[in-house]
């Protein structure tokens, strides 16, 4: 087993990196998901979705950065271009969505597969003694799954 330099075996490191990488796309598909129905949200709820879909995609903003920060850590190349991310990403893409309930729905769909993800993740940087990607990881999911909470409550929905 031949170690990084910080300390863990490179060919797990890679693995995770790659997983690293499918998850970026997809956060980079929901982060311009976003955009889009802060831009185009229509309706009585307006003033309210539209500051909060401000400071989702501002929060996903920097989640993207901690994400391609952490591939590199990794030792490995971050995707950067549109092209990848839409081989890549297997989140819905929100197209001309303006209606409320729509907007919040695409949220929840795309949080349960970026959820999927970093499970899927978790698994395999804890089993590869990664830390920093375990806890990065635990943060998101913490993170995300009291969004989903939030966003099926505001649909009249449970979890």
């Amino acid at each position: 087993m031949t170690l990084n330099s910080i300390g863990l075996d490179t060919k797990k490191a890679q693995t995770i990196a790659n997983d690293l990488n499918d998850l970026l796309a997809n956060f980079q598909l929901y982060y311009q998901n976003l955009r889009g129905i802060h831009w185009n949200i229509k309706g009585k709820q307006f003033f309210d979705l539209h500051v909060k879909f401000e400071e989702l995609y501002t929060d996903a903003n920097v989640k993207v950065d901690e994400i391609a920060e952490r591939i590199l850590t990794l030792g490995e190349t971050p995707l950067h271009t549109f092209d990848d991310y839409s081989k890549a990403a297997k989140i819905p893409v929100g197209k001309d969505i303006s209606q409320d309930d729509k907007a919040v729905k695409l949220i929840v769909d795309s949080l349960t597969e970026l959820l999927k993800l970093e499970r899927q993740i978790l698994d395999v940087s804890s089993d590869a003694n990664d830390e920093g990607t375990s806890a990065m990881m635990s943060e998101l999911i913490t993170e995300q799954e009291k969004t989903v909470w939030m966003m099926k409550a505001w649909l009249g929905e449970t979890v």
